[in-house]
């Protein structure tokens, strides 16, 4: 077992985990190998490949754009060694996010009452279940407006994408697509959840995303179970953005200390990567959409996080970041459910970083009630009988790989049923894309601007830590002056 000293927030139904120490990838390296992730005090030195291999390490990843590459090495020296580099800024293990299937449902709680997809049908549609595609465009009204277009290009950092899809393969970019996962050739989707996040952006089919003409290009960084290494992603962000695309959905993100804790000072490797990346994307005129996360904490309190690491037997003194969410610039999205225009949904993190809110759905009022009377026992604690109180139809229905088997929720093929910050964010990002498209002129802030300007005012009336400033809506966007 790995020692855990980090935990990704819950983005989706899967959870996502941060990890440290050894990757348990053989086909890379042998066990006794450990990568690092290497953040220069500005541009590559011209001889940083010579100080790698002087210190003992090898160069994998390089992201020059940035100033970080990826080492690997087999020396229990080379961090120490490589940190007295004077152009080193910062020097780590690299840390790796892991998807973890959501538990198995009690009996009886997968959905079968929802019709199999009959693919020679094209009047059969799902389009009555989607609550949350419906509300932010206003019962797809804002379609007669704008629809986007394939000059529109949304970047997807996530597992990839099943490119033959029938409500994705006319707007998927299969040619313009990457993966920077290792041994892997292309980027389609092993796990189901690039998917899911595609559909809600670009869904034109059975079910609709928010721009059923924008483009989807994937990005894929994770494996169909491996873990995504911060360089693959960071390295995703910057690759994205030379290629132009306009926005970028990212479903995924990871806590990370960054002050003086164990034997760490100052800011972490990870945390400069992430800065640098996210930075570079947004000169390039793109606008990063990003998940809030799943953990139920206010991140603006600094005992909230230090619980969220106790609970690893870990003692946090200083503050933590959510990371990209809590990083400037982005657009950091919480989820709202179908039920209540009060309250976020139970996973969903909140505080002043919240710029607006996305439907991810959830299990249900329920659900909801039971877990916050005893949010520890729900949130780490799950029983059989407290996951058979789930309710799935509250949750958000969108595109699945049609190659693999129904995800546990359902018994449908080629789509499910997920809830998550995971799965507001890309309504957002989409939301943005559709804006870019009637505005290609607009900057990032701009689009930013026209988010916050034009959502609902949910919960308490005005900017709030649960919905930022509301419920992103793009028929709003497109019909306000």
């Amino acid at each position: 077992m790995k020692k855990k000293v980090a935990m990704l927030s819950v983005c989706s139904a899967l959870t996502f985990s941060l990890f440290t120490g050894l990757n348990t990838d053989k086909a890379r390296a042998s066990e006794e190998t450990t990568r690092y992730l290497i953040a220069y005090k500005g541009n590559l030195p011209s001889n940083f490949s010579e100080t790698v291999t002087k210190a003992g390490g090898k160069v994998e990843r390089v992201i020059k754009e940035i100033g970080i590459l990826e080492a690997a090495s087999s020396d229990p020296a080379f961090l120490s060694s490589i940190k007295q580099d004077t152009n080193v800024q910062a020097a780590e293990k690299e840390l790796e996010v892991y998807l973890e299937d959501d538990p198995n449902p009690a009996d009886g709680m997968p959905i079968t009452t929802i019709p199999q997809p009959d693919w020679n049908n094209p009047n059969q549609n799902y389009h009555e279940y989607q609550w949350d595609v419906k509300r932010v465009t206003n019962d797809f009204k804002s379609f007669d407006i704008n629809k986007g277009n394939h000059d529109t290009v949304v970047g997807i950092i996530d597992t990839g994408l099943d490119f033959n899809h029938p409500d994705l393969k006319e707007n998927a970019d299969l040619a313009g697509s990457k993966t920077f996962v290792p041994g892997t050739k292309d980027a389609w989707d092993q796990n189901g959840h690039g998917t899911h996040v595609a559909g809600s952006i670009a869904g034109n089919g059975k079910v609709f995303g928010v721009g059923p003409n924008l483009k989807v290009r994937s990005y894929r960084v994770f494996g169909a179970t491996g873990g995504a290494e911060e360089s693959w992603i960071t390295d995703a962000i910057v690759a994205a953005a030379n290629d132009g695309v306009a926005v970028i959905n990212m479903s995924l993100g990871g806590w990370r200390w960054i002050a003086n804790n164990l034997d760490e000072k100052g800011e972490s490797a990870s945390m400069v990567a992430y800065h640098r990346a996210l930075q570079y994307a947004t000169k390039k005129g793109v606008t990063v959409v990003v998940s809030a996360g799943n953990d139920s904490r206010d991140l603006n309190s600094l005992q909230d996080m230090q619980s969220y690491w106790a609970k690893y037997g870990l003692d946090i003194k200083g503050p933590s970041r959510v990371a990209p969410a809590q990083i400037p610039g982005v657009v950091t999205v919480s989820s709202s459910n179908k039920w209540s225009n009060d309250s976020i949904a139970f996973y969903s993190n909140y505080g002043s970083v919240i710029d607006v809110a996305g439907p991810g759905g959830d299990n249900g009022p329920v659900y909801d009630a039971l877990f916050r009377e005893n949010p520890t026992l729900y949130r780490d604690f799950p029983t059989a009988e407290i996951l058979s109180k789930r309710d799935f139809m509250y949750r958000t229905l969108s595109t699945w790989p049609t190659y693999l088997a129904p995800n546990v929720t359902s018994n449908l093929r080629g789509y499910a049923l997920l809830h998550g910050t995971s799965m507001a964010a890309p309504k957002v990002a989409g939301i943005a894309g559709v804006i870019k498209a009637a505005h290609p002129e607009y900057t990032p802030a701009q689009v930013q601007a026209s988010l916050r300007q034009t959502a609902v005012d949910l919960g308490k009336p005005g900017q709030d830590p649960l919905f930022g400033s509301g419920e992103a809506n793009i028929y709003n966007a497109l019909t306000s002056k």
